[in-house]
């Protein structure tokens, strides 16, 4: 597609390979959209240090998220909403998850849908979260 920079950033992995970028940027005039791959619990190894801690899972999903968007001049603050996809084996974990969330937004949370799935990419994945696409001003 014309005018849309693909991002790969150091700190994730370079999801080229498996067909899919991390971060897709276009410019909109003074502003860009910004669209962010869902973001799993690997670094940029491909792998997890916490394969069974929804908490810790969720925490690293976040820091990889504010990686992808901080590659693209954006942050978590420009953040309006999440999907969670929640392996249906946790989804009851509501503890893990809000306390992940607070931890990492504090009292600006950005609005979420919880979604229980069967399975992720991976049996090490318990929480896969997506954000809308951002919209920021260029020079943000």
């Amino acid at each position: 597609m014309e005018n849309i920079e693909r991002i790969n950033p150091p700190g994730l992995f370079d999801s080229r390979s498996t067909g899919f970028s991390q971060v897709s940027v276009k410019e909109l005039g003074n502003h860009k959209l910004i669209s962010v791959s869902g973001q799993v619990a690997w670094n940029e190894n491909r792998s997890t240090d916490v394969p069974d801690d929804l908490h810790q899972q969720v925490l690293k999903s976040l820091e990889n998220l504010k990686t992808a968007l901080e590659s693209a001049g954006a942050a978590l603050s420009d953040v309006m909403s999440l999907r969670l996809y929640i392996r249906a084996d946790q989804i009851e974990n509501h503890t893990a998850i809000t306390d992940a969330l607070i931890a990492t937004f504090g009292e600006d949370l950005p609005c979420t849908t919880w979604i229980g799935v069967p399975t992720l990419a991976s049996g090490d994945f318990l929480i896969e979260i997506e954000s809308d696409p951002v919209v920021v001003e260029n020079n943000h």
